[in-house]
């Protein structure tokens, strides 16, 4: 069977982006984009043509090299058994590249298919009859999740084998459902095997299905077997606030840049003291300004890139250079300036012939361009030792930012560095409640996450006064609202290039930094955190400077990051936080990263956070369908190294691990199932605001994902409330048993256990309970002789079971303890 085509990750390709409040910038379309360098300017310094093309990478060691190589892959990868597929945004030369790399171009943005061939085949192991799984079973499923989507249901399940990492030959698995309880197995389906940079990681697969099973029977090729029951994943959901007829939603009209979303913010404060106030982030961004360019002489060895010292916007536009030739022979290099204007006169030689070479003209004019030219040197990683001819006259340069797209007035966009407003919203601002931090857009084409993100903080003030929930939420949580995190970026990406990812700082060498690699500059914020940096060995982050992932010189080296570390540590009530992204349809949490060679995880939460995390996700995301019924499937949630790739220095990594706060990444903008094709369509950064509201719209996406959103903030309210102890239990518990037992700890909520088996008391410093694999539930103990367990479970909230205190050796010793007796009855 084969699937239907699927797309992945589209990009931005709206006609016109409407519905702005004030003027506001006209979309473009990136893939096709063929803008030019201005009247009398190098064609050298066009943005190239780009395209949108689906390629296939053998694995994440590929995907690694690829991205170091300085492509932006798109976030909508996808693993399949044969590696990964996904799309990437690339000119002919770069086609060139990738294909010299060994990746697979598979077409040039027409549909494909994803195959579900898995990668090992079964060859009648349905009908082999197998023994039930038992402790030593090689065999285990660790998800079985039914759920429905305009009107259509689909399993998914995820199961692992303890053989799955051996490769000659290969384990294949089998799954088969019932159809409802007391019915029988069958409709056998072939499962797909994941391997993540060089390790086995399970097999999994979404299966479309017309009925809800009751039980799942998985059969591996090597003859374990297994069964398991289904779970429901975001079934019976409470209805959203926004169910309530009185409840005030749908604020957003159209998207918005930095400077839209920073006057709402500051107006939401004055029109709403009582809950509501400013936090001006201290550290100033590089700011939306360039220095002035220009490259001279083509590209060979004659050529030479000069840029101005100042600003653009502060007289480096204002800046000429001619090269001028004279007459005589024996003529030394010499530099004039009148005013702005630069005249660099060309040395001659005995004959009479030019001898000046474009690395002497280059130190000519950064040492004698009294101070107009800052960097000047040689195209690319040309040594310049070509001689340079005279220009026609004067070449001006320019910082490309005056190219503004239709309907951007003059002067909107700020040129200087830029102060970032915290939008902070709550009854008590005075830390007594749990802090919720909301950053948006990061990534400076993502669109939708800002719109997403002010439409809750204009649900907050707007319903305060007369929504019950909404008054609970105000008065039990503290919110801060980073609406944009990169405005440079930002601006750049409304009025100038859709497609930017990274900030607006350059970091990059001669080599790099002439103006037409501009649109790949900057560093990309969610790679310059300090825990699981690639500066430490992690992957994901790139050290080319022109890479969509390029980490940054040094860790927290632009003021955005710093500025995240400074609010944590100043509101240290700062207990939860969403990074909220687009797009693909992605909740998760750590880990974030992985050292590539032998997948070497940043440390995983402990089974209580972990299931804390799969809780709160359950309830954030079933608010999103309660929309439009758009689900973000199971095989998307979990840490990210797992469900997406490894991301070296991520924001969410360094808040959970350095200061214990709760930290999630989202990726909005999921695909959503289309029962008229009967596929899965994938979203963008930049969807059209209309579009289809069934399917993918930058509107619908904005309200469902506020949803979310606004259920993060009743997660947090009821945190801050929980007074209630976790209870736990020793699952089938002590008592006598003739021969070795298998048991588990089971909790009333999410809670972290600690235990001991050697007698003694049970601290913080115990071993904790953990999961037999990632993404699975708590280990089984296999006991074979008689063993005392004691222990305490603590919940996310900090409240501990039966009031035990593990600091203090007290008489009391309220632990929980369980003794199993093996021997004869």
């Amino acid at each position: 069977m084969r699937r239907t085509p699927r797309r992945i990750a589209l990009l931005a390709l709206p006609a016109l982006v409407a519905g702005v409040v004030g003027t506001g910038p006209a979309g473009a379309d990136p893939t096709t984009s063929t803008a030019t360098a201005g009247p009398g300017r190098s064609q050298l310094e066009a943005q190239e043509q780009v395209r949108l093309v689906q390629l296939r990478l053998a694995g994440a060691d590929m995907l690694d090299k690829v991205v170091a190589a300085g492509f932006d892959l798109e976030h909508g990868l996808k693993r399949v058994p044969t590696g990964i597929e996904g799309e990437a945004v690339v000119t002919a030369a770069q086609l060139t590249e990738l294909k010299a790399l060994g990746v697979e171009i598979l077409d040039d943005g027409a549909g494909f298919e994803w195959s579900e061939e898995a990668d090992g085949g079964l060859q009648g192991a349905a009908a082999r009859t197998v023994a039930p799984a038992s402790h030593t079973a090689t065999v285990r499923i660790a998800r079985a999740d039914w759920f429905t989507t305009k009107g259509q249901g689909f399993l998914y399940v995820e199961a692992r084998t303890t053989e799955g990492q051996q490769a000659d030959p290969i384990v294949g698995m089998q799954v088969e459902n019932d159809s409802g309880k007391g019915t029988s197995f069958g409709y056998a389906r072939t499962m797909s095997r994941f391997v993540d940079s060089g390790q086995y990681m399970f097999h999994r697969n979404l299966f479309k299905l017309d009925k809800r099973p009751d039980q799942i029977r998985v059969t591996s090729s090597t003859g374990g077997v297994t069964t398991g029951p289904v779970s429901d994943w975001l079934e019976n959901a409470p209805p959203p606030l926004t169910a309530n007829p009185s409840y005030k939603w749908n604020f957003v009209d159209g998207y918005r840049h930095p400077q839209q979303l920073y006057s709402r913010a500051n107006e939401i404060a004055r029109q709403y003291p009582q809950i509501a106030e400013i936090v001006y982030l201290p550290n100033k961004t590089n700011g939306y300004q360039r220095k002035a360019q220009a490259t001279i002489g083509g590209t060979g060895q004659e050529a030479v890139v000069v840029s101005s010292a100042a600003w653009g916007h502060e007289g480096g536009n204002d800046v000429t250079v001619e090269f001028v030739e004279r007459p005589g022979a024996n003529l030394p290099l010499a530099v004039e300036v009148a005013g702005k204007a630069v005249r660099v006169l060309l040395a001659k030689d005995a004959s009479g012939a030019l001898a000046s070479t474009a690395a002497q003209v280059a130190e000519g004019l950064k040492t004698r361009s009294q101070g107009l030219v800052d960097r000047a040197h040689p195209y690319r990683t040309n040594a310049g030792t070509g001689i340079v001819r005279p220009t026609p006259g004067p070449v001006a340069l320019t910082d490309f930012l005056d190219q503004k797209r239709v309907g951007a007035p003059e002067g909107e966009v700020p040129r200087g560095p830029a102060t970032i407003p915290v939008l902070r919203i709550g009854k008590h601002r005075d830390g007594r409640k749990p802090g919720v931090l909301i950053q948006a857009q990061d990534h400076a084409r993502e669109w939708v996450p800002a719109t997403t993100s002010l439409e809750a903080a204009e649900r907050l003030v707007h319903n305060y006064g007369s929504d019950k929930e909404t008054k609970r939420i105000v008065d039990n949580t503290d919110v801060f609202f980073i609406l944009s995190n990169n405005p440079d970026g930002a601006n750049y990406s409304f009025y100038n290039y859709a497609s930017q990812r990274k900030n607006l700082t350059n970091h990059c060498p001669d080599a790099s930094a002439d103006p037409a690699q501009r649109n790949s500059w900057g560093v990309d914020l969610n790679r310059n955190y300090r825990v699981g940096s690639g500066h430490d060995g992690y992957a994901g982050g790139s050290t080319v400077c022109t890479s969509g992932t390029y980490q940054g010189p040094e860790k927290l080296s632009e003021p955005e990051s710093k500025n995240i570390i400074w609010l944590v540590e100043k509101y240290r009530n700062i207990k939860f936080m969403m990074s909220v992204h687009s797009n693909g349809g992605q909740l998760f949490w750590q880990p974030g990263a992985y050292i590539a060679d032998g997948r070497i995880t940043t440390p995983r939460p402990p089974l209580g956070d972990e299931a804390f995390y799969w809780q709160s996700a359950a309830r954030i995301l079933s608010q999103v369908k309660a929309h439009r019924e758009t689900v973000v499937t199971p095989e998307n949630v979990g840490g990210s190294s797992d469900v997406l790739y490894s991301s070296a220095g991520n924001v969410r990594e360094d808040l959970y691990h350095t200061y214990g706060i709760y930290a999630y990444g989202w990726e909005v903008g999921g695909s959503v199932y289309n029962p008229a094709t009967g596929n899965w369509q994938g979203g963008s950064f930049q969807p059209d605001w209309v579009g289809n509201p069934a399917l993918v719209s930058g509107h619908a996406e904005t309200l469902e994902y506020a949803n979310g959103i606004m259920e993060m903030f009743r997660v947090a309210a009821d945190w801050g409330q929980d007074r209630k102890k976790p209870t736990s239990q020793l699952v089938p518990g002590g008592g006598k048993s003739s021969g070795p037992v298998d048991v588990r700890f089971e909790t009333s909520e999410p809670a972290t256990i600690y235990y001991t088996t050697d007698g003694s008391r049970p601290t913080l410093e115990s071993p904790r309970y953990a999961a037999t694999e990632f993404r699975e539930p708590g280990q089984v103990f296999h006991v074979t002789e008689t063993t005392t367990f004691n222990w305490f479970s603590v919940d996310s909230a900090g409240n501990i079971e039966k009031n035990y205190d593990p600091t203090k050796n007290d008489k009391r010793n309220n632990y929980r303890t369980a003794t199993i007796t093996i021997g004869k009855k």
